[in-house]
C-alpha cells in the first residue's frame, strides 16, 4: 500500500487542500512521535488519554494495564481514535481571524487488537526501542510479572488521514492588510534537556548511550 484511502471518516472537508495521502508521510509522523491521544466513546462520552507509541510495519503499538477499564473496553472491541500532532509554529497574520498554526497531523480510525501473550515481549522491545532507542539492552529483562500486567494493543494505519499546512502562507497579496502591522512565523520546536541522574544512582554511574541516542534523535527532528 502506497497511498491512504479516502473515506467518510478519513476525508478532510476543512481546507481539504492539505491532506496528504502519502502512507510514507502517515509513517514519518508516527516515527517522530513518543505520544499520542487515544480516544474511545465510554457510556455514551468521549475519553481521551495520553499514550506513548511506536510503529511496527502497518500498525501502531500502544501498551497499558491490563487493570484499566479503558484499555480492557479497546481490547473488547470499541473502536478507537488515535491522533499525532507536531507543532511547527505560530503564524502570526495582521489580524487575529487570520493567524493560526503550521502542523502536520494524522488521525488513525479502526478496532485494536490485543498482542496474544507469546508475542507481547516482542511487541514490547520494539515499543521501547522507539521510545528509548538502546534502552532493552542496559537493562534487565521483563519479568513474567511485569508481562503479564501489561496489555499491549495493535493499531491497523488502515483508516487514516494526514494533514499537512506546515508550509501554509501567513499572507496573501493585495488581502488590503496594513503592511505596516508585522507578519510572520515563530517556529516551535521541542528540545531535550541535560540529563538529571537520579538521587538513588551511585555518583560513578556514567550516563548510559540509550539517553544520548534519545537526544540526538530529539535534536534532529525538533518533534516528539
Amino acid at each position: 500500500m502506497t497511498d491512504l484511502p479516502l473515506t467518510p471518516l478519513t476525508r478532510i472537508r476543512r481546507l481539504p487542500h492539505h491532506q496528504v495521502t502519502d502512507r510514507a508521510a502517515l509513517y514519518d509522523i508516527i516515527d517522530g512521535a513518543l505520544a499520542a491521544t487515544l480516544a474511545i466513546s465510554r457510556d455514551g462520552r468521549p475519553v481521551a488519554l495520553p499514550v506513548g507509541i511506536g510503529r511496527d510495519g502497518d500498525d501502531v503499538l500502544i501498551h497499558g494495564s491490563t487493570g484499566s477499564d479503558f484499555f480492557r473496553r479497546i481490547a473488547a472491541g470499541t473502536p478507537v481514535f488515535l491522533t499525532v500532532t507536531h507543532l511547527l509554529g505560530l503564524k502570526y497574520a495582521r489580524s487575529l481571524f487570520d493567524s493560526s498554526m503550521r502542523y502536520r497531523c494524522a488521525v488513525v480510525h479502526g478496532m485494536a487488537s490485543v498482542v496474544l501473550p507469546d508475542d507481547k515481549e516482542s511487541a514490547l522491545l520494539t515499543l521501547s526501542e522507539h521510545l528509548m532507542p538502546g534502552r532493552p539492552a542496559e537493562v534487565r529483562p521483563m519479568t513474567a510479572r511485569e508481562l503479564a500486567a501489561t496489555m499491549v494493543l495493535r493499531l491497523p494505519l488502515a483508516e487514516a488521514s494526514v494533514k499537512d499546512n506546515a508550509g501554509s502562507a501567513v499572507e496573501e497579496d493585495d488581502d488590503g492588510e496594513d503592511r505596516s502591522v508585522w507578519a510572520g512565523t515563530l517556529p516551535l520546536r521541542v528540545v531535550a534537556g541535560d540529563p538529571v541522574t537520579s538521587a538513588q544512582t551511585r555518583p560513578s554511574t556514567a550516563i548510559p548511550a540509550s539517553v544520548r541516542l534519545a537526544a540526538e534523535r530529539i535534536a534532529a527532528s525538533g518533534t516528539a
